[in-house]
């Protein structure tokens, strides 16, 4: 029994401990200065925070940056205090997320622009899409109703009036060719372009499968005055941090405008 009580003691203060750790993870102490960590996807997201994170550390800011491959995961790390910051998203899409999970976290300036674009491996334009054939939209908040926007605006559904950011397949309302709509995870969806006659993908995992908007989608969206901006996103907590507004300017510098313009090729643009 005394063995047993110590295991249960020892035990217990290990809980207490990790408690104590999550305590101090969710704290709403200031952003460090000297060193944060951002959340982006892999891609073009990665590729500018690294950017970004140059130009940060000639001003003495270290920018520690982890990469995810789902639109997930960084929203949960970021209002579990595992991340300072993540940078990813649009605007739509944070809202619903927040809608669902209750979770306090906020925009707080542009990035990136992402044209969202229909591609295929089967048909080379929209009018090859035959009656029966199988497309496919990410399953996700906000991306699904963009998706779907897409395909209505290439002629090919539409959507029942006053649908909003949490449509789904159920509400189109006309689909003359009786296409097949498969919802997926956004991630997988150039896998899986063998399998449909297309698909509406986001750019950032488009161009992580060697797909770019002005030579393969056979629809997309416009680069300018699109609505769907990217956003840097912090826990509400820290929306007015010092770090946070250095950040900004780090961000929409000169010279990563410059980087992004000359490595997307218009695909991708500044936001700001």
């Amino acid at each position: 029994m005394k063995k047993l009580f110590t295991l249960f003691a020892l035990l217990l203060s290990f809980v207490l401990v990790l408690a104590a750790c999550g305590k101090d993870k969710d704290s709403s102490k200031a952003l460090s200065t000297k060193e944060i960590e951002v959340g982006v996807t892999g891609g073009p997201h990665e590729q500018v925070m690294q950017k970004v994170a140059e130009v940060a550390k000639k001003d003495g800011l270290t920018i520690k940056i982890k990469v995810f491959n789902d639109y997930n995961t960084p929203n949960t790390a970021l209002a579990d205090g595992d991340l300072d910051i993540n940078s990813y998203q649009t605007k739509q899409f944070l809202d619903a997320v927040k809608a669902d999970k209750d979770y306090k976290i906020s925009e707080v300036f542009k990035t990136l622009t992402f044209p969202m674009g229909i591609y295929s491996k089967s048909v080379k334009s929209l009018d090859e899409i035959k009656k029966g054939d199988k497309i496919a939209v990410p399953n996700d908040p906000s991306n699904e109703y963009r998706a779907l926007k897409l395909f209505e605006a290439a002629g090919l559904i539409k959507l029942k009036e006053g649908t909003g950011e949490k449509a789904t397949k159920r509400d189109v309302v006309e689909n003359k060719l009786n296409l097949e709509i498969l919802e997926l995870d956004s991630a997988q969806l150039p896998s899986q372009l063998g399998e449909v006659a297309a698909a509406a993908i986001n750019t950032n995992f488009a161009m992580g499968a060697g797909l770019t908007i002005k030579k393969d989608a056979i629809f997309h969206e416009e680069a300018e005055n699109n609505p769907y901006s990217n956003y840097l996103v912090v826990r509400d907590a820290n929306k007015n941090d010092e770090v946070v507004k250095k950040l900004k300017e780090y961000y929409q510098n000169d010279e990563v405008k410059q980087f992004i313009q000359e490595t997307f090729n218009g695909s991708i643009v500044p936001s700001w």
